[in-house]
């Protein structure tokens, strides 16, 4: 917020001088117009400044007509809102109406129709709203660091999070009060509007590897949920809950390294193998846990498959380890 009121203020001092110094009457309203156009990405700001420039045109076309059929009446400029305002949110430039209300009440207050009234109004669009877009399209902050810390915060999250289902599968009686799911969904929400915005600001050749890396943990947070309830309820004690928990600490560990080897998909492989092998469960007691615990060992089966289909879609560095 504090960047973008450093943008408008420049946008607004760039517009009033030009304004002035070419000889536009009404420089002051050219500074008006350039804060209306400023945007927080460059795609927004070339959609915005385009919407507002063609609404204002149509908004003067329309008011033109009304103010020589009509005069310049009160009463006129109720009947500009009521014709104009539906004309321009039809032609799909509702965000102009603002913009385009500027200028024709400059031609309200002056009661003048002429072509130098007109061209007066579309110099001051083009000086205010071209000051927005070149303010807009000369800088944008870059987001790549703030991305990377965000991630890297994620990645920490995950880390904790499957050293306590580690903790949990050995001690039945561990105690977490889950603080970390929240911070992870908070954090996950907050990379996915940042990796959004900066995807606004890439006009030549966009990366959405971001985006697809925060989308592929928002996807892997729901799995691990799945898994949360499922460790609840094995309350007691197991062989096959032992060599869950040394899954979960390899994972713990990989999910915060950049070289991922793959190490947990094989463990994950070689417990399957051994689910088979083993003897079926003598009561019922046993097949309810051993059930909770190969159920637990699906779901993070189905959490590393999200990682791997994710990385077929996205490259870059968001997706240098990400499991």
């Amino acid at each position: 917020m504090g960047f973008r009121i450093i943008k408008t203020a420049v946008a607004t001092l760039l517009a009033i001088i030009i304004a002035d110094w070419t000889g536009v009457e009404g420089h002051l309203s050219a500074g008006l117009l350039a804060i209306l156009g400023v945007d927080v990405t460059r795609k927004r700001s070339i959609m915005t400044v385009s919407s507002r420039f063609f609404a204002s045109l149509l908004g003067l076309a329309v008011a033109f007509a009304i103010f020589y059929l009509l005069g310049f009446h009160i009463w006129s400029l109720i009947m500009y809102i009521l014709i104009a305002f539906p004309l321009i949110s039809k032609a799909n430039f509702k965000e102009g109406i603002v913009t385009s209300s500027v200028v024709v009440f400059r031609v309200f207050g002056g009661e003048e129709l002429s072509w130098h009234v007109l061209l007066t109004q579309i110099e001051l669009l083009v000086i205010g709203l071209g000051a927005a877009m070149l303010v807009n399209m000369a800088y944008m902050p870059k987001a790549e660091d703030k991305l990377q810390q965000i991630r890297s915060r994620v990645d920490g999250m995950f880390s904790i999070i499957f050293s306590h289902f580690a903790l949990s599968l050995r001690d039945p009686y561990h105690v977490w009060d889950g603080k970390e799911m929240i911070e992870a969904e908070r954090a996950v929400q907050e990379g996915l509007s940042l990796a959004n915005r900066a995807l606004e600001n890439q006009l030549i050749s966009p990366s959405e590897s971001w985006s697809i890396y925060f989308f592929m943990r928002k996807e892997q947070l729901v799995r691990i949920e799945s898994m949360l309830e499922l460790i609840s309820l094995v309350y007691q004690r197991m062989p096959q809950g032992e060599i869950t928990a040394i899954l979960f600490d390899t994972l713990s560990r990989d999910v915060s390294s950049y070289e991922y080897m793959g190490e947990t998909e094989r463990m994950l492989a070689e417990l399957e193998q051994e689910f088979k092998r083993m003897e079926l469960p003598s009561t019922r007691e046993e097949f309810e846990l051993r059930s909770a615990i190969l159920q637990l060992c699906r779901e993070l089966a189905h959490y590393l498959e999200i990682a791997k289909k994710d990385k077929a879609r996205g490259s870059g560095t968001a997706f240098a380890s990400s499991q």
